[in-house]
């Protein structure tokens, strides 16, 4: 719902006795009376640069006691948590077709073939989105270590771009085929439903496990490619848009998905949803000025 600025509201126990002091004090000079009526009229209204009250100021994100992240370090540990994901031929989609769990969107089951990238081991942090925008856009809780959220595909773009202008580098969302190819265990994939394990309870928070939040990355196991939180935790935006036919014309070779769309791809389940959506299969959508407490990104380069 938008919040509307409401107009400051009349002050109607001065103007009576104004009213008063005019009529039965006439020699008071009028620039006495004006002054008079400045003060009380406007006197309890907030100057621009006047401190926001507590209920207004923004809530930094570090506690007492901690240190606030330093972004030229953030930045390294970003870049130092970088896998390479060694190319590689998958199947994409629902293997077994008679797996109840699928839905149609995952079909039909087909082979494609991934480039060599990096990706990072974590889902992006609070701490990290901070110290590269500044901002604190989050609503569920402060958690430094935790995903960050409550963010759009959009506002994923502004990110890597500053977070590329600093470093020089080529930060990117990974497309879904690669998102799939890594949460499946890449080249050391052994088959198992969700990213490294057949176990949700062991990889993933979900719905039943979460107590309805997210949780700090990497506390669960990781895959077989030592990538933390691929099921469960934050959904992670793809730089797809969705189609949920894609799969019946998708290319072999590093799909990109369709060159336009109303929603984009997002991947992983998160601690709301239910533990079927932390199949590594499994295919989600969202508009791409979206923003929800469980939508998070993971950061891809070449």
């Amino acid at each position: 719902m938008c919040k509307t600025k409401l107009d400051p509201k009349p002050n109607f126990f001065v103007l009576p006795h104004l009213n008063y002091i005019f009529v039965n004090m006439k020699k008071i000079h009028l620039p006495i009376l004006g002054l008079l009526f400045t003060v009380s009229v406007f006197g309890q209204v907030k100057t621009p640069n006047a401190a926001p009250d507590a209920k207004t100021a923004s809530k930094p994100l570090t506690r007492p006691g901690e240190v606030k992240p330093v972004p030229t370090e953030v930045i390294q540990e970003i870049e130092a948590n970088m896998i390479n994901i060694p190319a590689g031929t998958f199947v994409m989609g629902c293997v077994n077709e008679q797996d109840s769990a699928c839905y149609y969107w995952e079909k039909p089951s087909h082979k494609v073939s991934i480039s060599s990238f990096y990706l990072n081991k974590y889902d992006v942090t609070q701490k990290e989105w901070e110290a590269v925008t500044g901002k604190t856009p989050w609503f569920s809780k402060a958690c430094a270590d935790c995903p960050v959220e409550n963010i759009s595909w959009y506002d994923a773009q502004v990110f890597i771009n500053k977070l590329n202008q600093i470093t020089g580098r080529n930060y990117r969302l990974p497309t879904e085929a690669e998102w799939e190819y890594a949460a499946g265990g890449g080249n050391k994939s052994h088959g198992y439903k969700f990213s490294g394990s057949n176990n949700p309870d062991e990889v993933a928070w979900y719905d039943k496990n979460s107590s309805k939040q997210s949780h700090p990355v990497g506390q669960k196991k990781p895959n077989e490619l030592g990538l933390y939180d691929m099921s469960g935790n934050v959904f992670q935006w793809c730089s797809d848009w969705f189609d949920e036919k894609y799969y019946t014309s998708s290319p072999s070779d590093n799909p990109v998905g369709p060159r336009t769309g109303a929603y984009r791809a997002v991947r992983g389940g998160s601690w709301w949803s239910e533990v079927n959506q932390g199949r590594t299969i499994c295919r989600d959508r969202y508009p791409s000025d979206a923003k929800d407490d469980d939508v998070g990104i993971r950061l891809a380069r070449d």
